[in-house]
């Protein structure tokens, strides 16, 4: 037992004020929107004398300058960008196709230059058309 009684005796700590005086907390969200003015509405930002509004994910520009398509015009060509590369891609195949008939055509053509310089077969009279 110490001495002079128990050095390490810790004094009791006063209790912690809240953290927020405030009843602001307590209020629902219409109600802190009407008092505090926390309806901001969309975010708008104007850029070289275009100016944007952010709805729904996407900017989506309010005022266009001179030269600027509106939403409507955009989702015009879009259609159309998209029409054009359905139509690009159909004539690609069809493109496929026709060089694999002319080569086709070639190697047999080929096949009946060789049959014919080599002559006629030993002992048929038949037509280079029907040696296949």
């Amino acid at each position: 037992m110490p001495l002079f009684g128990n050095t390490f005796s810790p004094k009791k700590t006063p209790p912690r004020k809240s953290a927020s005086l405030s009843n602001l907390h307590n209020l629902d969200r219409s109600t802190r929107e009407v008092e505090l003015g926390l309806d901001y509405g969309t975010p708008t930002m104007n850029l070289a004398g275009q100016s944007l509004k952010f709805e729904n994910g996407q900017w989506i520009a309010e005022t266009g300058i001179s030269g600027g398509v509106d939403r409507r015009e955009a989702q015009r060509l879009r259609r159309r960008n998209q029409q054009l590369e359905e139509e690009n891609n159909l004539l690609r195949l069809k493109v496929d196709i026709l060089l694999d008939m002319l080569s086709e055509t070639t190697a047999e053509s080929h096949l009946m230059e060789k049959e014919l310089e080599r002559g006629p077969a030993p002992g048929g009279n038949e037509a280079p058309e029907d040696i296949r």
